[in-house]
């Protein structure tokens, strides 16, 4: 299981735009992903409702996980997007 760390960057953190964005970007990879806020459980990351249930702030580290062909490319195109501003795009 691939396994990585990204820091949110978006001012808004994980919310409204920044959500909708990474949740098309999830669903557009080959493989499952799920993430995790620190010391919470696994969701799935294609879930907008999961994004915006983590709470997921500016500079919150969050954990990316995904298993299968294709899972270590998911994950870094995945960790870039989050460590992006989003809402200044």
């Amino acid at each position: 299981m691939a396994e990585r760390q990204a820091t949110i960057a978006s001012s808004s953190g994980l919310h409204a735009r920044p959500a909708k964005l990474f949740v098309q970007a999830v669903k557009e990879q080959s493989v499952p992903v799920t993430i995790a806020a620190p010391g919470g459980p696994d969701l799935n990351a294609g879930s907008i409702l999961s994004l915006m249930g983590l709470g997921a702030s500016n500079g919150t580290v969050v954990t990316l996980k995904a298993e299968g062909e294709g899972a270590d490319e998911a994950l870094d195109a995945l960790v870039a997007l989050l460590e992006t501003d989003l809402d200044a795009e």
